[in-house]
């Protein structure tokens, strides 16, 4: 039954409108309301419109999903019926419209927040929206004389298409100084005023013009010329679909295939336009140079949360209106309200960072190609290390037996690097062994071991550029006592169940402050251990020691301080950050760059020779079936920055465990041979891909009501999966790695099928009976890309 607003007085038409609002019902929760006939003129309210309605005594945004008569409000009195309050004159698209459905019934969350993560905030709000005053030709008078009859010829001989001009531009085009002989042919009628809607830029972040070099002429391969022809011929049938996964090693050209597909495309349909994923804004200012230097003609608007708010509705308002035809973005570009979508890219499709974590936790990747689908377009998923997902869904490394199930994508391959180069070879350090040889040569706890420190040191005395990878922020991951186990007191969370991170900081007194990376609370450094007044010890490294202990390297070197760049959360807190350091090292300015997985990423810097991985193990032994895969997939695209350009690159990895399969094939570049090992690993525990998960989290302030809740949850979802046959695995109430975060303690409950149907049909059948919301108790997360 449907839920209603509330009150006023009949009326002929009515809408259902998905208010912007967690309002979790079986049917969608969407509100009635009444469509004032004057609201109406001179168009009629239509479906997807966006509008305004009271929600008790506020006034919300919604989306309109249906119009119609007196149906729509049952058996509910009329005269209660509330009236829509205003339009706003925006709309989405009804590709748009069936895609929202899909995410909330898929990813089982309401459907109007998932209107409200469709649009970007700026965007609703109009952030820079204005009215301005511009300049047509309009009639020139037969009798005119002087410096108007001048004017005038200089406008007839001017090129028509450029008309209306704003009033700077005029002058400019006129070489005229002040307004005096434009407001005089306005007078006239020789020129013509206007206004049109214009959004004015404020806060611009964008990198500067060519921060990574011009765009380059390049002769596709034989690989690259046959996956552009390949998939050119298969979408160029009447059915356009199809989704195509293109695996090629690290440095053969895989932008280059989008770039050529891309081109063919919009030449063959002048009305289209493309949309391009990228996972990380650190990947956005090279990524969207090179698509901008490559398709200028065409227009190419950039979106991602580092534009200000001016600027994202401005690259909005020209995707919108198909002056720009090439978008790329991060993951809510996916979003794009492109007048007719031709093909969707998504690049290094395997990042978990196309996963929102937020409701609603859709999957970028999952999102892009059933967008594609509705709109009947190709989508293209590009990787070196594909996520087993991806590579299962195209039929590799499937046993006999499960060749029944046919392959929903097709696999292109480019096994080479373009231009001849060779991939980097890569040294595996064993660091227990190692540690020995630091100790002799006097070093204390170094994270540089001497292998690593000698070839970094060669590589910057040659003027060559470095990566060093260490997935971990921060100066030290532990502060306890002194004591050990004598007296066992270590720095903890006070809302949450985990160690405090200690993080240098120049502007305090004590230079230091202790922070929690999961509720972002801080504190000062005890001076001594509270429980036993012992002194304390700081142990484990994050990027910020690894920045402190190569000081000394590079003034021996005697090169300046700010020839290395920490790339980290800490240091990149605007995009602007992210543009700088990744152009001064791209130009060479920076020789060492220093940071997190997001400098692991699809980034093309030719003068690297060297790639570092400080610990390898950093994420190895984490309590989640998908570590290894991460593990491999982070040391395979590192390893993939080096000697990218004719110059060979090395790469030297620092583990505990060198037997480690996920990085012995790592290091061999060897992506099949881990995927087949890994496959064999799901199969005997029934795990993603080979099975479909959902996983529920409870969360309550009060343990024994968490408890309480999980352990029904639970029993009911095995009671509903033996009445029904499903077959379904339900694991749990577990505790999570972390098991309280924010004051909020947490069990985590999951699902396993055989398909993605027999889990929906569990979880809507819970949502039915009002036992699953996706509120602030309950996250309901499909397909999780995390189990921490």
């Amino acid at each position: 039954m449907t839920l209603f607003a509330g009150a006023n007085s009949a009326f002929a038409r009515y809408a259902l409108v998905a208010v912007e609002r967690g309002i979790e019902r079986e049917d969608g929760g969407e509100l009635s309301y009444g469509i004032p006939p004057a609201m109406e003129q001179p168009e009629a309210i239509g479906v997807g419109e966006r509008v305004e309605v009271p929600l008790g005594r506020k006034r919300v945004s919604g989306v309109v999903v249906s119009v119609g008569g007196s149906e729509l409000i049952g058996e509910f009195d009329p005269a209660k019926v509330r009236s829509i309050a205003a339009r706003t004159g925006a709309a989405l698209s009804p590709a748009l419209l069936e895609l929202a459905k899909w995410i909330a019934a898929y990813y089982v969350c309401p459907l109007g927040m998932v209107f409200a993560s469709m649009v970007p905030a700026a965007v609703k709000r109009e952030i820079g929206r204005a009215s301005q005053v511009v300049y047509a030709v309009g009639v020139f008078p037969p009798d005119l004389k002087g410096a108007l009859k001048k004017i005038c010829e200089h406008l007839a001989r001017a090129d028509p298409s450029v008309f209306p001009l704003p009033a700077a531009d005029l002058r400019a085009l006129l070489g005229e100084r002040t307004m005096r002989n434009i407001n005089r042919l306005v007078a006239i009628g020789a020129l013509r005023e206007e206004k049109r809607s214009v959004v004015r830029v404020r806060g611009d972040h964008g990198a500067a013009p060519a921060t990574f070099g011009a765009d380059r002429s390049v002769t596709l391969s034989a690989e690259q010329a046959a996956v552009v022809n390949g998939i050119t011929a298969d979408s160029a049938g009447e059915r356009r679909f199809g989704v195509h996964l293109v695996y090629g090693v690290t440095g053969s050209g895989k932008t280059e295939v989008y770039l050529r597909l891309i081109r063919e495309m919009l030449q063959r349909e002048s009305d289209a336009s493309v949309i391009v994923l990228v996972p990380e804004i650190s990947l956005t200012p090279q990524t969207s140079e090179r698509f901008a230097q490559r398709f200028a003609d065409l227009g190419v608007a950039v979106l991602h949360s580092g534009l200000s708010a001016s600027k994202r509705n401005s690259e909005w308002s020209r995707v919108a209106s198909g002056e720009a035809r090439v978008v790329v973005g991060a993951r809510s570009a996916i979003f794009a309200p492109v007048p007719k979508l031709g093909m969707v890219v998504v690049d290094e499709e395997h990042d978990t960072s196309y996963k929102q974590d937020q409701l609603p936790r859709y999957h970028a990747r999952d999102v892009a190609i059933k967008r594609a689908q509705l709109e009947g377009c190709p989508v293209l998923l590009g990787s070196a290390t594909p996520s087993l997902e991806s590579w299962f869904n195209a039929g590799a490394g499937r046993l006999e037996h499960e060749h029944h199930r046919k392959a929903r994508f097709r696999l292109w391959t480019l096994r080479q690097r373009v231009g001849g180069g060779k991939l980097p070879e890569v040294r595996i350090i064993d660091a227990y062994a190692e540690r020995a040889e630091a100790r002799e040569l006097g070093l204390r706890d170094p994270t540089l071991l001497p292998t690593l420190r000698r070839a970094l040191f060669a590589t910057l005395r040659a003027g060559s550029q470095a990566i060093l990878l260490l997935n971990r922020r921060g100066f030290a991951t532990f502060v306890g006592c002194a004591g050990g186990q004598q007296c066992g007191w270590v720095m903890t969370c006070d809302r949450c169940d985990a160690r405090m991170i200690l993080h240098r900081n120049a502007s305090l007194r004590s230079g230091e402050l202790l922070r929690c990376h999961h509720c972002l609370s801080e504190s000062v450094v005890p001076r001594v251990c509270p429980a036993c007044s012992r002194g304390l010890v700081r142990l484990g490294a994050g990027t910020q020691r690894v920045e402190e202990e190569l000081q000394p390297l590079l003034t021996e070197l005697q090169l300046p301080p700010d020839a290395i760049a920490r790339v980290d959360r800490d240091t990149m807190r605007t995009a602007r950050d992210y543009f700088t350091a990744l152009g001064d090292f791209a130009q060479g300015k920076t020789r060492l760059l220093l940071g997190t997985q997001m400098i692991a990423k699809g980034l093309d810097f030719p003068g690297v020779r060297l790639v570092g991985v400080i610990s390898a193990d950093t994420g190895l032994h984490l309590p989640d079936f998908r570590a290894s895969e991460r593990t491999f997939q982070l040391i395979s695209q590192v390893a993939g920055r080096a000697g990218r350009a004719d110059a060979a690159g090395e790469v030297i990895i620092q583990t505990m465990e060198p037997g480690n399969p996920a990085i012995l094939h790592a290091a061999a570049h060897d992506y099949e041979g881990f995927a087949s090992e890994e496959m064999a690993v799901r199969r005997a525990f029934r795990l993603p891909p080979v099975t479909r998960m959902a996983r529920l989290m409870c969360r309550d302030e009060k343990l024994p009501a968490v408890r309480e809740r999980a352990a029904w949850l639970v029993e009911w979802l095995r009671s509903w999966s033996n009445a029904h046959r499903a077959g379904l695995l339900v694991r749990g109430p577990v505790e999570p790695p972390v098991a309280r975060i924010a004051d909020q303690f947490r069990l985590g409950i999951e699902i396993v099928g055989e398909s993605a149907g027999l889990v929906q049909q569990c979880l809507l059948a819970a949502r039915a009976e009002g036992l699953l919301k996706s509120d602030a108790r309950t996250a309901i997360d499909v397909d999780p890309v995390s189990l921490l």
